[in-house]
C-alpha cells in the first residue's frame, strides 16, 4: 500500500506541476510598432512635383512609431535635425528652435510636405511587409541593408529610400 500512495502522490504532483506549465500566460510577440530598435544609414526622399523636390541625409533611428528619436546628419557629419515623440507629441529641433506637432505623422508631413506612413515604416525597417495606401514597398534588397517604397498616388509620386548601416 505504501508504494502505491507514494506513485498516487508523484502522479498528483506531476500533474499539478504540468497543469501550472499550462497555465502560464502565452508570451506577448512584439510587433514592429512595439518593439524599440536602432537603425543608422542614409535616406533620401524624392517627391515628383512639377519641379522635383528631394531631400536627403545621415540618420540614426531609436524607438518604434509608438515613441522614439530619430537625429539626421548632414554631409559632414554634424546634427541637421532631431525629431523626437511619443504617443501624446512630436516635435523637431533645428538649430536651437523646437517646433511641437501633434504626431510623428503630422512633423514628417510639415518638415517635407508629404506624408510618410509611419507604422509601415517601421515595419519594412524590421523586413516586414506591411500595406500602406498607395505605397508600394520593394524589400527584396533588405538582407543587404537597401529598402525602397514608392507611392503612386495621391499625387504627387514620391520615392523613399534607405540604405541601413549592416555592420
Amino acid at each position: 500500500m505504501r508504494g502505491l500512495a507514494k506513485a498516487s502522490l508523484a502522479a498528483v504532483l506531476l500533474i499539478n506541476i504540468l497543469v501550472a506549465g499550462c497555465a502560464l500566460p502565452p508570451k506577448k510577440i512584439a510587433s514592429p510598432l512595439q518593439e524599440a530598435s536602432t537603425w543608422r544609414g542614409r535616406l533620401a526622399v524624392r517627391v515628383e512635383t512639377a519641379q522635383p523636390q528631394s531631400f536627403s541625409a545621415g540618420f540614426e533611428l531609436t524607438g518604434n512609431a509608438l515613441a522614439g528619436e530619430m537625429t539626421f546628419f548632414n554631409p559632414l557629419g554634424g546634427t541637421a535635425a532631431v525629431f523626437t515623440w511619443d504617443t501624446q507629441t512630436a516635435s523637431m529641433r533645428v538649430n536651437g528652435d523646437v517646433q511641437h506637432h501633434p504626431s510623428l505623422s503630422a512633423l514628417i508631413s510639415r518638415a517635407i510636405g508629404i506624408e510618410i506612413p509611419v507604422g509601415a515604416l517601421f515595419a519594412w525597417l524590421a523586413g516586414e511587409l506591411a500595406v500602406a495606401d498607395g505605397w508600394n514597398p520593394d524589400l527584396s534588397q533588405h538582407a543587404n541593408g537597401r529598402i525602397t517604397a514608392k507611392r503612386a498616388s495621391p499625387s504627387p509620386p514620391v520615392e523613399l529610400r534607405l540604405v541601413l548601416d549592416t555592420e
